[in-house]
């Protein structure tokens, strides 16, 4: 990292040109949005989409880094999620802006490129790859997240340059995969040797700050069953019915979590900030034959401050012991690490970074920012807990996110960027463009 002094505080008038100046571009950076949002960059298929990125940052005049993640590369590192699918189309994508002389501290601004899957795009009000512009909202699968904070980070960059100044430190422009299910990518750039004095990462957050969010851990349980003829079932044995008694089981591990919650800082307030999703499930072979197999995955969550292997141990007791349940038949449940092997991050109060990002957004939105703690995952831990750096998730305002018919509203995201632009000229420092 840099270690420049902070810049003076910017005047009137600068603030003033380059608010003005993301206004001037915002229809420009609506319009990129969409055609980002029209590449379908689901896991495996985010190459087509980093593509038209890494030209976006080289017409910019950005020094640039293009590279295939190595799982090997990052195999031995306690953050690194394990892998399930082929890397073969996993590239992160890296442009870095650098002054002559540098004046300012610098800066990561992040994004992920990768989105969820749709679910039956019959169910959406319009093809999830089709971003419409509807009473104020983007609509479109990535559209919030996180796309339009992609976006933002370039058009904030460009404002700078549109009012007439350039940044006085290093920017690292980075969009990375894998985001969704093992955070490598993040990771993978981290390893690369990229590092800065902050990070903003404009994930969709409702125009606040996330102070703390969970770990995560992705998993696959196996259960076995003993197939029959459906005449004869009581002589078979279910193994539908035997993934029911593991689920229960890891239910009674979600609520005694939950229980302590009171014992983790900033997750006091939160009822349930411990969610076991049982994502997807499959078994049996055919409907007259009693199931022999069945598998079920699952996404939990842990508290900052308790590792991964500290869950996985208790996860792991917990299906071991539910064995004495009849329903498995004696049977121990295989269990399958497949992805999120995350640990959750606070982001600590009173760093220079978000005093910084309280003054731009006060400038912006002529309000007060306001921070929350989140029960979802954020690439934010690689940069807290590995990189020791100061990392900002702030973002816009979104609608049904990993859900159908996802949406950014736009005003939102117009604030959201000036903030950005702002936080740029603060941090880095403005200079006279070469």
């Amino acid at each position: 990292m840099d270690n420049a002094t902070a810049p003076t505080a910017l005047t009137s008038e600068q603030i003033s040109r380059i608010l003005r100046a993301v206004d001037e571009r915002f229809d420009a950076q609506l319009a990129f949005t969409q055609d980002l949002v029209r590449f379908p960059s689901l896991r495996e298929q985010e190459h087509t989409a980093q593509d038209f990125l890494y030209e976006a940052m080289r017409q910019r005049g950005f020094s640039m880094d293009r590279w295939k993640i190595d799982v090997d590369d990052i195999r031995s590192h306690p953050g690194f999620g394990p892998v399930t699918v082929s890397y073969e189309n996993a590239f992160n994508v890296v442009g870095t802006y650098r002054p002559d002389v540098q004046t300012g501290r610098s800066l990561i601004l992040n994004g992920h490129i990768d989105v969820v899957p749709t679910g039956p795009q019959e169910m959406w009000s319009r093809s999830p790859w089709d971003p419409a512009i509807i009473d104020g909202w983007m609509y479109g699968r990535g559209a919030a997240d996180m796309k339009a904070g992609l976006a933002a980070n370039l058009y904030a960059y460009d404002a700078l340059r549109t009012a007439g100044y350039a940044p006085g430190a290093p920017i690292h422009f980075q969009s990375v995969v894998e985001e969704e299910c093992t955070g490598n990518g993040a990771l993978a750039a981290l390893l690369r040797g990229y590092k800065a004095d902050a990070v903003i990462i404009p994930e969709p957050e409702e125009n606040m700050l996330v102070r703390a969010n969970v770990g995560v851990l992705w998993f696959k349980v196996r259960v076995q069953g003993h197939p029959t003829h459906t005449r004869e079932m009581a002589n078979g044995f279910n193994a539908i019915d035997a993934a029911y008694a593991a689920i229960e089981a890891l239910r009674r591990v979600e609520a005694k979590w939950n229980g302590q919650h009171h014992c983790h800082r900033h997750f006091e307030h939160l009822d349930h900030p411990i969610n076991f999703n049982i994502g997807k499930i499959v078994g049996g072979d055919w409907p007259s034959t009693v199931p022999p197999w069945c598998e079920f995955d699952v996404r939990a969550a842990i508290y900052p401050g308790t590792t991964a292997d500290e869950a996985r141990a208790e996860i792991d007791a917990c299906l071991r012991e539910a064995v004495s349940d009849p329903r498995l038949g004696g049977t121990p449940p295989q269990v399958t690490y497949t992805g999120f092997y995350a640990e959750g991050y606070v982001l600590e109060e009173g760093s220079d970074a978000e005093n910084t990002l309280r003054d731009c957004h006060r400038q912006a939105f002529q309000s007060e920012l306001q921070s929350f703690t989140t029960p979802g995952y954020l690439d934010a831990r690689v940069f807290v807990i590995y990189g020791d750096m100061p990392t900002l998730v702030y973002g816009p305002k979104s609608l049904d996110i990993h859900g159908f018919d996802e949406r950014v509203h736009l005003e939102s995201l117009r604030l959201i960027t000036k903030t950005i632009a702002l936080f740029i000229a603060q941090w880095c420092g403005l200079q006279a463009p070469a």
